[in-house]
């Protein structure tokens, strides 16, 4: 159990990682006028998407731990909780993330698996057509802050649950 716990924990931190690398750099690319914004947001897909299997084997991970883990106490409940947290974090990705890298990617160069993961080509963006860029960084980038406070979040309540 001991190294299910290691593993776990190192595998939360890297999805954690991934969510605050993401939100520390708020502050510099608002300040950043549309074409660097732009330009700044398609270098970042080849070493994102390795960093990104983390998070749904941290959940795998976290859910195993958490049915092997006695159902009574608060480590229990903490690794529960934190089981949450990262469903939470994922959902964030998909629901204000994903739909915005579709559309945003549409007219980038990418690799054939990537361009399938983002379904780039299946018409998914269309529907932002007309809105503002402003409301798709907004979007992005709030997500991101919201993603980054839910995985520290994950991952005290896990860190916390496990050296009990």
């Amino acid at each position: 159990m001991w190294l299910l716990k290691i593993v776990t924990v190192l595998l939360v931190a890297a999805a954690m990682d991934m969510a605050l690398a993401h939100a520390l750099e708020l502050p510099g690319k608002l300040r950043l006028p549309k074409d660097q914004y732009l330009a700044a947001q398609a270098i970042y897909y080849p070493g994102f998407r390795f960093g990104g299997v983390a998070e749904p084997l941290s959940i795998a991970a976290v859910t195993l731990l958490a049915f092997l883990t006695p159902p009574v106490g608060a480590g229990f409940w903490l690794t529960v909780s934190a089981c949450i947290a990262l469903l939470l974090t994922h959902a964030v990705y998909w629901i204000g993330i994903y739909p915005v890298n579709s559309f945003w990617l549409r007219d980038i160069r990418l690799e054939h698996a990537i361009r399938a993961f983002f379904a780039v080509d299946s018409g998914v963006g269309n529907r932002f057509e007309s809105a503002e860029w402003t409301y798709f960084r907004d979007r992005w980038e709030y997500s991101h802050l919201a993603r980054a406070v839910l995985a520290v979040a994950a991952f005290v309540l896990l860190v916390t649950a496990v050296t009990r």
